[in-house]
């Protein structure tokens, strides 16, 4: 099994292993935000059993590795969006309302466990890490010849995990692009109303204007004949 030096000191080592993420509920169970795909800096220390202060030093230092495997920071409207739905209790804990949020995905809380030292949990994730591409290297027996093992559903459910962790930052970068969008598609609706409404306005006038030209060239039309009834003409003959 590769020293868990290789980990801490090595970052290609780490990318190569950075899809692993089912390995950290299988040391500890890790608590999401209500999306599914976020944590805090509170959260990422809870998980770690260190204090913020560990986790904010270290983001500061890996900051360009962490960034590249998900970690990103929230502010104006952004932030304000992601809190209505996930942040209830941000109200209580900042009343003036906070400037920034740090978020964190699986891979960027397994990323942190390859760089903390100070913190027996990362030291679990590390191990459990290295002992998974170990046995990856060697190969584990198959259970049956016709059905898949342990070992490729645990890869498979990792890859499928790795995946949808991207996809959080993916739809928030969408999510500007898609506002101004359909902003824009409005405006453009409201504009083919408006010109409907002109259209309509002109064809009336035009409609008004072909009766006039009509009247000039041909005079008014003829008003209509009362219409008689066919026996009035008899009773009139009578009557004479």
């Amino acid at each position: 099994m590769p020293p868990e030096a290789v980990l801490l000191e090595s970052r290609a080592m780490r990318d190569s292993v950075i899809g692993r993420v089912g390995v950290l509920d299988k040391v500890k169970a890790l608590e999401l935000l209500p999306d599914g795909l976020h944590v805090t800096t509170r959260m990422v220390a809870e998980y770690f059993e260190v204090g913020d202060r560990a986790v904010n030093s270290l983001m500061r230092r890996h900051r360009a590795e962490l960034t590249a495997n998900g970690m990103h920071v929230l502010k104006g409207s952004d932030l304000r969006v992601f809190e209505s739905s996930n942040m209830k209790l941000s109200a209580g804990s900042y009343p003036q309302g906070r400037a920034h949020l740090t978020l964190y995905t699986r891979r960027t809380i397994l990323n942190i466990a390859m760089l903390l030292r100070d913190s027996e949990v990362a030291r679990a994730v590390r191990t459990y890490l290295l002992d998974v591409e170990e046995r990856g290297r060697v190969g584990v027996p198959r259970q049956a010849e016709s059905g898949p093992t342990l070992e490729s559903l645990d890869h498979r459910l990792t890859h499928v995990e790795s995946s949808l962790a991207d996809i959080g930052p993916v739809l928030r970068d969408l999510a500007p692009v898609i506002g101004r969008i359909s902003v824009r598609l409005d405006r453009l609706d409201r504009r083919v109303d408006a010109t409907n409404r002109v259209v309509c306005a002109m064809s009336l006038r035009l409609s008004d204007l072909a009766e006039d030209v009509r009247e000039l060239r041909y005079g008014p039309r003829p008003l209509p004949r009362p219409h008689r009834h066919p026996g009035s003409r008899a009773r009139r003959r009578d009557q004479g």
